[in-house]
């Protein structure tokens, strides 16, 4: 019997690596990103999910995908704030807000939503809207929303989980009795190869005056502080890497800023 030639080893090994690379691929487009809840109360809207709290009139977190395509939409604002329906306990209303003195700031950005009308429209849900501090929310939080898009940019397609963290609440505006957190965060993973990294931020709920590179922390430390376990279909040895330690040298820190686009988006 002949042997197997050089030809059909190198065939064989080249078919064998396609085979893995493409498992890894379609585990990562069908990875479920959602983090645990805290609430029981997840809803599912066309381009993100979000964990409500009806203790608090707000989102415990909001999470959604974001890729290099989707930054570079061009749909405008829409400003229909509006309550969520699918909040079958209500939601916070615009209401809550008036006369408060806080921003009703967006956890998806309407920046983020650019590259779809329904996406658009769906951010000004008031399930998605928390209580911000008007140099927090227009300064550093903005800030920081572009450096998410420029992430997206640049790594392709990336996971996004953020919110406030509502335990730190010590005040509340409105009927609804809506709570203002003292501090908010974002969780990001890139889960793509070769390079597969996280990384995790919290910020003050007041005006910012630090890098943004400053408020990286790790995941393991906003899963203490608001009681919710992030990315838990990852596999267990991947899982403890990511959120155990801070990444901040794994993204860039350059900004490209998106909002050109239209002129109106400030959120």
């Amino acid at each position: 019997m002949n042997k197997p030639g050089c030809g059909f080893v190198v065939i064989l090994l080249v078919s064998l690596m396609f085979s893995l690379f493409f498992s890894f691929f379609c585990d990562a487009q069908n990875f479920n990103y959602l983090p645990t809840s805290t609430t029981n109360q997840i809803v599912h809207h066309t381009y993100f999910s979000l964990s409500y709290s009806d203790k608090y009139e707000q989102a415990e977190w909001v999470a959604y995908e974001l890729t290099k395509e989707r930054v570079s939409g061009t749909i405008g604002r829409t400003n229909n704030f509006r309550e969520d329906r699918k909040i079958h306990t209500g939601s916070s209303t615009l209401s809550d807000y008036k006369g408060s003195g806080y921003d009703r700031g967006h956890l998806v950005p309407a920046g983020d939503m650019k590259f779809s009308s329904t996406a658009m429209s769906e951010s000004f849900f008031m399930s998605n809207i928390s209580p911000q501090n008007a140099s927090f929310n227009r300064g550093i939080w903005k800030k920081l929303e572009e450096q998410v898009r420029t992430w997206a940019f640049e790594n392709g397609h990336i996971y996004v989980i953020t919110a406030g963290v509502l335990g730190s609440s010590s005040s509340s505006i409105g009927y609804n009795r809506v709570v203002v957190p003292d501090y908010y965060y974002k969780v990001i993973l890139d889960y793509n190869e070769p390079e597969i990294k996280a990384i995790a931020l919290v910020l003050p709920n007041q005006k910012g005056t630090q890098q943004l590179s400053s408020y990286v922390t790790s995941i393991d430390y906003i899963e203490s502080i608001t009681g919710i376990d992030f990315f838990p279909e990852l596999p267990d040895d991947l899982e403890k890497k990511l959120e155990s330690k801070s990444y901040a040298y794994q993204w860039s820190w350059k900004s490209i800023s998106f909002s050109s686009r239209n002129k109106k988006d400030t959120n």
